[in-house]
């Protein structure tokens, strides 16, 4: 079976850890606090360097999937889920530009970027959930989750119900 070229396998493990972080960050850690909680705007901070570095990354990812060969899709022997296997490798690109753009929006639409990233005094505007870019930063994070979830899925009845040693293909090796 034909492997991801490194560069490929490389992007994918790091993207997933930024990306896993980044969803624990967001759901778990910043969006409980109020927003006049003294640290939130630290934490903001660190969540937007870290989707900026995705961004970054999806960039490449993108760049090196189009110029490197890559293997072709493994067959399930089922049209439902070998479309689905395709179009959820999509989807993660989408969803992922969405929460990146998204995120932009929501903080220049709240004069985060100043704040958090360039040290500008300033208080966090209250009322976040009435900014649309939030919204669907909120909704695409939700569904990110979901297709994160469907994705171990897939990869876990790969790997224990065919057999087919798929995940091999996104790791290191010969």
């Amino acid at each position: 079976m034909k492997r991801y070229v490194p560069a490929l396998v490389t992007l994918h493990w790091l993207m997933a850890i930024l990306i896993l972080m980044a969803l624990f960050f967001g759901k778990v850690v910043i969006a409980p606090l109020s927003d006049g909680f003294e640290d939130k705007l630290t934490n903001l901070a660190g969540h937007m360097i870290v989707g900026l570095l995705i961004g970054a990354l999806l960039i490449a990812r993108l760049i090196v999937r189009i110029r490197a060969q890559n293997p072709p899709h493994v067959e399930t022997g089922n049209a439902l889920l070998n479309f689905l296997g395709k179009a959820s490798h999509w989807a993660f690109y989408v969803l992922i530009a969405v929460m990146v753009i998204s995120g932009i929006a929501m903080s220049m639409g709240a004069g985060l970027m100043p704040m958090a990233l360039g040290g500008a005094e300033a208080v966090l505007p209250e009322g976040f959930e009435t900014l649309v870019p939030r919204r669907i930063h909120v909704a695409a994070s939700t569904a990110l989750v979901l297709l994160v979830l469907m994705h171990l899925g897939a990869t876990l009845y790969h790997q224990f119900f065919l057999r087919d040693s798929l995940i091999k293909r996104m790791w290191f090796g010969s």
